[in-house]
């Protein structure tokens, strides 16, 4: 029976993976060190017999390279995602980005693992000019610590494909929305008006066009592309989806969703100016057609996906204070 190795598997996306996984009757390891990710998250698959928890760092070499033993296939999920504070730390980026995702690959190399899936950002492609944002666009400027550390770990993970015979699969997400958020926009605007419903500060001017994508349609289309097998097929084994949808909205759009289906109406205090903190992209739309071309397509629009967002977190008042501690 496969068996699959997950890091970050106590996170937003890789705990619904690991449930998506245990309901195709696969076997996993969940391998998480809980900096962000959240146990409850994995309640439901530590009752499963088909799943193992090990708590570790991907900077522990020797454990992580003993973890994932016998394992054939790795979902590398784990990374520090805290964009807009990177540089207040730089070396957060560098450490749990870059050279964990360079330990991720060696303790594949020391196994006998030939085959790994990665989530990229669409960050990667700075301030694009070409939008929607096709998979060979010309790589930019690098904006942002974050998006800097996931050009590394696809480029390193392209050379371990090419040197090492791996088969990888690089996948650059647009926000993801749903079911187990814990940081992003709907998360931080919900935050505040449960403390002031009569006010929302808005980082930047409101007019930032975002795509976002919902969890369940992210997992889809990971498993879709990983079990047709097409980086086997590629020239240097190696595939590179963007995971987005169709539209985007403006940042104005999305406080509406929310605040619309909260019933408020708050006082919009803008902070100003085209972007919301140093390194935020303005406009993120990637072209979707690759991925929709392999026969996966999306379930959720952006107005359902922040709506469903919104309701979790209603019902998981919990996770703002889990993130204060």
């Amino acid at each position: 029976m496969q068996q699959i190795f997950i890091t970050g598997a106590a996170g937003f996306i890789g705990s619904n993976l690991v449930d998506r996984l245990l309901a195709d009757g696969k076997t996993v390891v969940g391998w998480d060190n809980f900096s962000t990710g959240q146990r409850k998250f994995l309640e439901g698959a530590l009752k499963n017999s088909n799943f193992k928890l090990v708590e570790g760092d991907n900077l522990d070499l020797p454990a992580l390279t003993q973890a994932m033993a016998g394992c054939d296939l790795v979902f590398h999920l784990a990374a520090n995602a805290d964009v807009r504070f990177g540089l207040n730390h730089p070396s957060k980026d560098l450490q749990q980005n870059t050279v964990a995702t360079f330990n991720v690959l060696e303790a594949m190399r020391a196994n006998g693992i030939q085959r790994i899936a990665f989530s990229s950002t669409g960050s990667v492609y700075g301030e694009a000019e070409k939008i929607p944002t096709p998979e060979d666009a010309p790589f930019p400027i690098q904006t942002s610590l974050y998006a800097a550390s996931k050009v590394s770990g696809e480029g390193m993970i392209s050379s371990y494909c090419e040197g090492f015979k791996f088969e990888g699969y690089i996948f650059r997400f647009v926000s993801i929305l749903g079911e187990r958020y814990t940081h992003g926009h709907v998360f931080d605007f919900y935050k505040q008006l449960l403390e002031h419903p009569d006010r929302l500060k808005v980082l930047g001017d409101g007019s930032q066009r975002k795509s976002y994508l919902y969890v369940q349609d992210c997992v889809s289309a990971m498993l879709h592309v990983i079990n047709q097998g097409t980086a086997k097929k590629a020239k240097h084994g190696v595939e590179i989806y963007n995971l987005g949808c169709d539209e985007y909205v403006q940042v104005n759009n999305s406080i509406g969703y929310i605040c619309g289906a909260l019933g408020l109406k708050p006082k919009l205090e803008y902070t100003g100016g085209a972007r919301g903190w140093v390194g935020d992209n303005p406009f993120i739309f990637l072209d979707t057609k690759k991925i929709q071309g392999t026969g996966w397509k999306t379930s959720l629009t952006i107005e359902q996906g922040i709506k469903r967002t919104l309701e979790w977190l209603q019902q998981n008042q919990w996770v703002y204070e889990s993130r204060s501690h």
